[in-house]
């Protein structure tokens, strides 16, 4: 596992090459016929200081695009959407008591919900790295 570190100014946004992203800056990592997901480093900057989440139901039918999820900052409530189609197997109950997992490990123990994939060509549709990156430089150059 490598990453891209995206240097905007005095920030720096860390984007893992392992994974897969969207444009609204979810990241996906996939395991066999299911996909982990959660919010990226960028993204969990720009919220700050994360202090509750709402996650979906394991069980739910999700839709690409579909808002399942919502983070809550001290600033800002932002909503998480689902990169790909599927049906939600897990989600990272430890969240509901340690939000500010996200924060400190947004690849990792911060991940917010697996789902089961049922349509793998829409990973097709997914960013890589570089160009989720590449995205992040655009957005901050504004």
């Amino acid at each position: 596992m490598g990453e891209i570190v995206v240097e905007a100014g005095r920030n720096k946004y860390v984007v893992r090459d392992d994974l897969l992203y969207t444009e609204s800056d979810e990241w996906v990592r996939v395991e066999g016929d299911e996909a982990v997901v959660g919010i990226t480093d960028y993204a969990q900057k720009k919220l700050r200081d994360i202090i509750g989440v709402e996650l979906p139901e394991e069980g739910a039918s999700v839709r690409k695009g579909d808002a399942v999820a919502v983070v809550e900052s001290v600033k800002h409530t932002s909503d998480v959407y689902s990169p790909l189609t599927g049906t939600v197997v897990a989600v990272n109950e430890r969240l509901y008591d340690e939000p500010e997992l996200i924060n400190k490990d947004p690849y990792g123990e911060g991940w917010l919900f697996r789902i089961k994939i049922a349509d793998k060509d829409e990973l097709g549709s997914l960013l890589s790295p570089e160009k989720y990156a590449e995205k992040i430089r655009e957005k901050e150059q504004g």
